[in-house]
């Protein structure tokens, strides 16, 4: 069959187009018969009619619905020039997001030479903003595609759709090892470059930009001259247009190239650069760089490219400019580097350095470092001290965003408050004389230094005060805890145990009793699915409940935009029952009843949203029977990965007053373990401190005198 009149697909488009695994699709090409034969390819990666493909998900009913993303999708994938198509038509997507609602639905609807004569019109500026080929010419046979980019524009916004259109063009690159920087990562590390005022630099440089999420948590933070470049010129022109379209007030340039080898801004230096280089890479030019200027700190031996980066980075900057880089931690001990670490120590440049716990970013298991340096103020006196922080050296190994910004952001904020004065937090955040460093080994790992706290560095009368008040806080917390411990004795049924009429939560959602919401992902929906209400337009900063936070019983952590581009939020309010949708082994279901403090924060992935009628369902009573153990296994689905099937979830069927006499006391057994966590917590925070205290000879023990 002609290509053109239907298209070619891969396993790979296959399994992207059903929303299943590469091998799901292994699988039904061995057991299925009838499943399409090859049209194309090799047999080693064989190609499939699309037309024919297509027919056979929608007999087994695989086929999501026919969204204009898919559409969009299948036009670029069967497009014989898709990568160029695809990069051609992101100036596009800024041209649109220059329109009222209004006037970009129409556009669709446009004749094919009125539509082309608005794209001609539209891209001349956007298009001198996006690195890649310049001079585009619109002819008819971009009507189509550019009508299916603007159909997705319409429904999903302009930010999803330039992030199918590079999905597209990072398809052509065979690139691999491109990670995204998490947005809590990058809002941290954008925070970290705010001077001890509160001022925010104007100008910010990223030399590894990728898709710009450093760049954007800069803008979000007030940067207003972003520049940006990339050695995939995919991410580059993808980074521009999320600029673009985040900071529209704001100076944007981003360029296409290696920085190492070939700065595009050569001559530039900006009030701070926040970068997240590539890792591990070896082939990063150091024979033809070996005499370059930027290496005031020592040429960079072969296998330390993330020193080429951290003096990349300083030579861009204004003198007392700040950078803000991430690293792995093999670059503050490894032999090679010792001699350029003692320098940047020497001269000043090295301010900080804090180790993550494990998770934090790509690759998960390691415990990656961000440095945080100054480019030297020949007019300033050179610092004494250099801060480290160990944001890993909780017990708790589960990433927990919201203390890890605290733990950083504290320490840095009171380090530069007060660089002399500053007292640290033992175990956990000091500040170390430049002269400690500068030994055979110039080991800059914190938790070498910060968890084996020098004696000269403890405060016995601070340590003291801080073992007192945390006794105080364990004191009220046990107290709390003691005081829901009352109730011991329980009344058995009599005989047997009760038995009820009950109704499927399928059979309440038809009855009206409740509303059943969640957060789809990204913005496929399948044909049973329902499309969710539209949230209110303007949602920027507006906290997220996730999973993780369902599960300790904390304030909400997240936000809005750590959900993948173009998905639909809802709006979570007061008396909302969240149930979490994953089951873990080893692990309770968790249900939480929404208070009035987080009506209007956003549903996070993964999570149930029962809305009750309150006049027929007690929240807390629908909370405590929807978790049941019993129940949620009953209506688990799944193999590898053990989802709940919220409407196979059963629930009493008793008068009100009743229910509400069990959800108080649900009420009260949450009371019971959120206590029962906070005193386990501060146990652990004064114990902590003591053996701290006990081992490094600043605290006595009971008995002993003070002699």
């Amino acid at each position: 069959m002609n290509q053109q009149a239907s298209g070619l697909v891969t396993a790979a488009d296959i399994s992207r187009l059903a929303g299943v695994t590469r091998a799901t699709v292994s699988n039904w090409r061995r057991r299925h018969p009838d499943f399409p034969t090859p049209a194309g390819g090799t047999d080693s990666s064989p190609t499939y009619d699309l037309d024919a493909v297509r027919a056979w998900l929608s007999a087994r009913g695989q086929l999501p619905e026919d969204t204009p993303a898919d559409r969009l999708r299948t036009t670029l994938r069967t497009h014989p020039d898709g990568g160029e198509l695809a990069l051609d038509l992101l100036p596009v997507v800024l041209g649109a997001a220059r329109l009222d609602r209004s006037e970009s639905e129409a556009l669709p609807e446009l004749r094919d030479e009125p539509l082309l004569r608005w794209v001609r019109s539209a891209t001349d500026d956007g298009a001198q903003s996006i690195p890649g080929p310049k001079g585009v010419v619109y002819g008819p046979e971009a009507a189509g595609p550019v009508r299916s980019l603007l159909r997705y524009f319409v429904t999903d916004g302009a930010e999803a759709a330039a992030d199918v259109l590079a999905e597209r063009l990072l398809e052509d690159t065979g690139a691999t090892g491109t990670y995204l920087t998490p947005r809590p990562l990058a809002d941290l590390m954008a925070r970290l470059l705010t001077d001890s005022a509160g001022a925010f630099p104007k100008s910010v440089l990223d030399p590894a930009c990728g898709i710009g999420s450093l760049l954007a948590a800069a803008a979000s933070e007030g940067a207003t001259a972003l520049h940006g470049q990339d050695i995939l010129p995919a991410q580059a022109a993808q980074a521009a247009v999320r600029l673009l379209l985040r900071a529209p007030e704001a100076t944007v340039s981003v360029r296409a190239g290696d920085s190492l080898r070939s700065d595009t801004f050569e001559d530039f230096a900006a009030d701070a650069v926040l970068c997240n280089p590539p890792y591990g890479v070896r082939e990063w030019g150091h024979e033809d760089l070996a005499y370059d200027q930027r290496w005031a700190y020592g040429v960079p031996p072969k296998g330390e490219p993330e020193l080429a980066w951290v003096q990349h980075s300083l030579a861009h900057l204004v003198p007392g400019g700040r950078a803000v880089l991430l690293m792995p931690p093999a670059v503050a001990e490894r032999t090679a580097g010792r001699r350029i670490r003692a320098q940047l120590v020497r001269d000043g440049a090295l301010r900080a350095i804090v180790s993550l716990p494990q998770g934090a970013a790509t690759p998960l298991h390691i415990g990656l470092h961000l440095w945080v340096l100054e480019r030297p103020d020949p007019g300033s006196e050179p610092p004494g001290s250099v801060l480290l922080v160990d944001a890993a050296a909780s017990e708790n190994r589960k990433l927990d965003w919201a203390a890890v910004d605290n733990t950083v952001l504290s320490a840095w904020r009171t380090f530069l408050a007060d660089k002399d004065g500053f007292t640290g937090t033992p175990g956990i955040a000091e500040a170390v004389p430049i002269t400690d460093f500068l030994n055979e080994a110039v080991d800059l790992t914190p938790a070498r230094r910060v968890r084996t706290t020098s004696r000269q560095t403890l405060r016995p009368a601070l340590l003291a005060r801080q073992a007192s008040e945390l006794y105080d806080q364990l004191h009220q917390a046990a107290k709390d805890l003691s005081d829901l411990s009352t109730d011991s004795e329980w009344a058995p049924a009599d005989g047997l145990p009760r038995e009820w009429r009950t109704a499927t939560v399928a059979d309440l959602l038809r009855g009206g009793a409740l509303t059943l919401l969640r957060t789809p992902p990204g913005s496929r929906r399948t044909r049973s699915g329902e499309p969710l209400p539209e949230p209110e337009p303007e949602r920027a900063g507006r906290p997220t409940l996730t999973v993780r936070d369902v599960v300790k019983d904390r304030p909400a952590s997240g936000t809005e935009a750590d959900a993948p581009a173009g998905t639909v939020l809802p709006l979570i309010q007061t008396s909302d029952v969240l149930l979490t949708e994953l089951l873990r082994t080893g692990h309770s279901t968790v249900a939480r009843v929404v208070e009035p403090s987080e009506t209007g924060f956003f549903l996070g992935r993964h999570l149930l949203l029962f809305r009750p009628d309150q006049r027929r369902l007690d929240p807390w009573f629908l909370a405590g029977f929807l978790s049941a153990e019993q129940n949620v296994n009953a209506a688990a689905t799944g193999t590898s990965i053990v989802r709940v099937d919220p409407r196979r979830l059963r629930v009493p069927l008793l008068p009100l007053a009743e229910q509400q006499r069990y959800g108080a006391t649900f009420r009260r057994l949450h009371d019971l373990r959120t206590a029962a966590r906070r005193a386990d917590q501060a146990a652990e925070d004064v114990t902590r401190l003591l053996r701290t205290g006990l081992t490094g000879g600043a605290l006595l023990p009971h008995g002993h005198g003070s002699a």
